[in-house]
């Protein structure tokens, strides 16, 4: 396919055919009475918790009414417009989705020394929370977890949890990555409403509320971070530190009023503050070990607040951007543990033609993770999607290094200036200013200030796993602002990753590495004076072959079409082998194969949407 083809591939995302009927291994065998039973927050595991994945009731209405009945069983946390959810059918802007379970009674087991904690993992994309017909919270984004005490809101015996939702997907501004209601092209069907787990767990009154680990690779040093929430006492912190199996590192921390830093008062006559506090150690010499893909070493580690036991993990790594002492050319370049280490990456999207954004099941996860590691790849790049806690984790004990995008968002998608300008005048589009905000989908201030908030908020969630390497704020500048800041602002939350700033064109000079996308020019490194950046092909590829018993549709978007597997294995491996590879001799860091899997038109994939044909093998 031509340059020409490709962009009307996607400038008439509505000239589309229907998606057929597709399905994966991992959905065929889904059990209703048993979706995602797996602990869902691995960063932090308690020894009990209580999912609430399942058939809850579901209705879809035009007003924000409760319903008077409703339409029918959704498979909770699958979204309605997936064929797992058994609804298949799509929430439009200007209707409200509604659920509702109930929670199994909580009898005796309440007191007050206990707390109920109730975790939505994710809700696309504006939520509110009921429960007994009374609202207990609200929250805006699609991506990240939020989490509410209900214990005061309980009652002894059964207990009317309801959830609305709205998602206007692309009719305004929101964060929303690739999904669009008018599919196609790269453009994808939009889901909506509860897409990752819905959990239930009881702790006690005085409980740890997150923990990440800050690792010092030079030093062997390693600084824990957490919150409590405690009331009028204050319960010792102790870590013990695993290699294996063996116990390395017991410590204690006694806290006291000082580490308080935020008073919040949950119920009448019970005060409840929300703690922090640090612990350091220094992991002993004989006892250390680097974590690297080849080498995905976690240290185990046990926690407890007075009666809160938890277990966690971290690993000992350091990414950086140097300049080999050893090397012809004084090029910086990636490094894992201070030597370099060439990104073989691939982009991965995150969708499942079963489940959209949702993993049938966490092999599935576990399939496409081990599949890139035996193909050759080190690297996934979580293309502008935030992915559930546990594939985090399974990049962490696999070994897999991740370059996580932050989810795009903006108005409507500027193709003469997005697309054909940087492809067809890579030089002019390199002195476009983002500055610009009506030109790169970013007039709206209060969708700024939301895009930024959401930014933040990622960082938080996701700073706690070893695995990811590199953070990209922009791609392709679509929804693209205020990029030297904003890199500012993301190295100041995380001083221990790298920054992709802008990934693909519209550079600001700014960040750690020369991002380019190139799809329709021979591969190369530019010839310029390197300063302190590392060049970083952070897309390219896209060949298309077509497995029709294997796709979702019949009409196809690529970048290079190929008939017959045999011809697209061809290509690619002459494509690694005499144009890729040979430029780490000239500087190249790393580079993004497009794509791990096709994407309902995008048949771009190493492996087909549903994940039964690997098309290198």
């Amino acid at each position: 396919m031509n340059l020409s083809d490709a962009f009307k591939s996607i400038i008439k995302p509505h000239e589309t055919d229907k998606l057929l009927p597709l399905t994966t291994t991992f959905g065929e065998t889904l059990s209703p009475d048993n979706v995602l039973p797996e602990y869902p927050r691995p960063q932090m595991r308690r020894d009990s918790f209580l999912s609430l994945n399942g058939h809850w009731d579901y209705a879809i209405t035009d007003t924000t009414d409760f319903p008077s009945k409703y339409d029918g069983k959704i498979l909770v946390p699958f979204s309605p417009e997936c064929t797992l959810s058994e609804v298949n059918r799509q929430l439009q802007p200007s209707e409200f989705l509604w659920y509702r379970t109930f929670l199994p009674s909580i009898g005796q087991s309440s007191s007050r020394d206990t707390r109920f904690i109730l975790h939505f993992d994710a809700v696309d994309y504006r939520a509110e929370v009921y429960l007994n017909g009374r609202h207990i919270a609200s929250h805006k984004g699609g991506y990240l977890p939020f989490q509410i005490d209900i214990t005061d809101f309980l009652k002894a015996d059964k207990n009317e949890l309801t959830v609305m939702v709205q998602d206007t997907t692309d009719l305004e501004s929101q964060a929303r990555g690739k999904q669009s209601l008018h599919r196609g092209g790269i453009f994808y069907t939009a889901q909506s409403g509860i897409w990752q787990s819905v959990w239930l767990e009881q702790v006690p009154s005085s409980h740890l509320e997150s923990i990440w680990f800050e690792t010092d690779y030079d030093a062997r040093r390693v600084t824990a971070h957490i919150t409590a929430v405690t009331g009028a006492e204050l319960p010792t912190l102790s870590l013990s530190v695993f290699e294996n199996k063996t116990e390395i590192v017991s410590q204690s921390l006694a806290l006291t009023a000082p580490h308080t830093s935020l008073h919040t008062p949950v119920s009448e006559g019970n005060e409840m503050r929300t703690l922090s506090a640090s612990l350091s150690f220094t992991l002993p010499e004989d006892a250390f070990h680097g974590w690297s893909p080849e080498d995905p070493f976690l240290y185990n580690v046990n926690l407890a607040f007075g009666k809160d036991v938890i277990q966690s993990y971290f690993a000992m790594r350091i990414f950086t951007i140097e300049k080999p002492s050893d090397g012809a050319k004084n090029i910086p370049v990636f490094c894992l543990n201070h030597k370099p280490y060439f990104l073989m990456g691939v982009l991965d999207q995150g969708y499942w033609p079963d489940g959209l954004y949702t993993a049938p099941s966490d092999e599935a996860l576990i399939y496409d993770i081990t599949v890139m590691k035996s193909m050759g790849f080190n690297m996934l790049r979580k293309h502008i999607k935030v992915e559930r806690a546990r594939w985090y984790y399974h990049c962490d004990r696999l070994g897999m290094i991740v370059c996580q995008d932050m989810v795009n968002g903006g108005s409507c998608y500027h193709m003469p200036v997005i697309s054909y300008l940087p492809t067809l005048f890579p030089k002019l589009s390199s002195r476009l200013k983002d500055s610009h905000y009506a030109m790169l989908s970013r007039k709206d201030e209060a969708a700024r200030v939301q895009w930024e908030k959401e930014c933040v908020e990622t960082i938080e969630h996701l700073k706690f796993f070893p695995s990811i390497a590199i953070w990209v704020p922009f791609n392709e500048g679509w929804g693209q602002f205020d990029t030297v800041r904003i890199t500012n602002l993301i190295r100041e939350k995380d001083p221990s990753r790298l920054i992709d700033s802008a990934s693909g064109w519209f550079d600001q000079n700014c960040g750690d590495f020369i991002s380019v996308h190139n799809y329709f020019r021979p591969l190369s490194v530019p010839v310029k004076e390197w300063n302190t950046r590392a060049f970083f092909l952070s897309e390219y590829g896209g060949f298309a072959c077509h497995i029709k018993e294997h796709s979702s549709v019949n009409r196809i978007f690529g970048y290079k079409r190929y008939d017959s597997l045999d011809d697209f294995r061809r290509a690619y491996h002459e494509l690694i082998e005499n144009s890729l590879l040979p430029l780490k001799e000239q500087g190249l860091s790393g580079a993004v194969f497009t794509q791990l899997s096709d994407v309902e038109e995008e048949v771009n994939g190493l492996l087909t949407y549903d994940r039964k044909v690997n098309k290198l093998a």
